[in-house]
């Protein structure tokens, strides 16, 4: 299937009712998955008629890739924080603080509940979409690896820090940073959220044991 959430020429004439529709099945395909909804529960809690959200989307598919793929903005907001923040880095000693801030961005953002469902929508479907759920961890998840590996190299070209391998070295703080935390919360969705004593210490915890920043 397509993954750029695309639908038939003109669906742009009625924005207020796409982006109804989106938001109704947004909610929709997090609480009961995509086999369970079906366009017209869509329709009825967007108020809109069936055939409007054919016309908008084309078919079902394309509307869940559009709702998958449109929840990628965070992850793409996130990134041009990390770059604007690392860019302003002059100074040795402001690198850490700089790092520890976003790294603090990050695993709230990760470990939210909402992206915590949509990650847990896209593995349940990824056999049926499996070119929609690489494209999705290509623009969040793997994005902000890259963004990540790209803003330590940059530190390092500039001779802030010396990192041999950034890609490696992103690799490793997200793994230490959120991984244990984000398994178990994939398996237990009642879960609270992290607080803000967890997320320091997470943070923390990743730059003891990764220490790339000295």
């Amino acid at each position: 299937m397509r993954v750029d959430g695309g639908g038939p020429p003109g669906r742009r004439r009625d924005e207020p009712a796409r982006a109804a529709i989106v938001r109704a099945a947004t909610e929709l395909f997090l609480a009961e998955g995509y086999q369970a909804t079906g366009t017209d529960r869509i329709a009825a809690a967007a108020a809109v008629s069936k055939q409007t959200v054919y016309n908008q989307f084309g078919d079902k598919r394309r509307l869940f890739a559009a709702v998958v793929l449109g929840v990628t903005a965070t992850a793409e907001a996130f990134g041009t924080e990390l770059s604007t923040v690392l860019a302003a880095v002059s100074r040795p000693e402001d690198v850490k603080p700089a790092v520890r801030g976003l790294m603090r961005r990050w695993a709230a953002a990760v470990l939210s509940p909402r992206v915590l469902a949509v990650r847990r929508l896209v593995i349940a479907e990824a056999c049926r979409f499996p070119e929609l759920a690489a494209e999705y961890h290509r623009r969040a998840p793997g994005a902000t690896l890259r963004t990540v590996a790209a803003g330590l190299a940059d530190l390092t070209e500039r001779g802030l820090v010396r990192i041999e391998d950034p890609e490696g070295v992103a690799a490793d703080l997200a793994f230490v940073l959120v991984g244990a935390e984000l398994d178990h919360a994939l398996f237990h969705p009642g879960a609270p959220a992290p607080d803000d004593e967890r997320l320091d210490a997470l943070v923390e915890h990743a730059l003891q044991v990764v220490r790339p920043l000295g």
